[in-house]
């Protein structure tokens, strides 16, 4: 399993929109993508920032989910409503 863990930091008059979208691409990743086992979004009330927890089957089942439509178009509509982004990719050791 993949586990991919992003940390958002969305400008603040872009925050309300750019949890609408998040929300939106992570309920379609869940319905759509057989390759994704879990999409988590939270909130830091205090900050505003994002953190997404992801769960893919594998590197292809998230390489799949990059290619979406809806990531795609996700990522065109949100990409300048952001301050900062932290990718990081892990291999899940537990089953």
């Amino acid at each position: 399993m993949l586990v991919v863990t992003v940390v958002f930091e969305p400008k603040p008059e872009h925050a309300p929109a750019f949890r609408a979208a998040m929300l939106d691409n992570a309920r379609a990743s869940r319905e759509t993508e057989p390759g994704c086992r879990q999409f988590d979004v939270c909130v830091d009330p205090a900050s505003g920032t994002i953190f997404l927890y992801e769960l893919y089957d594998d590197r292809a089942a998230f390489e799949a989910h990059m290619r979406t439509a809806h990531f795609l178009a996700f990522d065109a509509a949100t990409r300048d409503w952001i301050a900062r982004k932290d990718v990081r990719i892990y291999e899940r050791l537990a089953p």
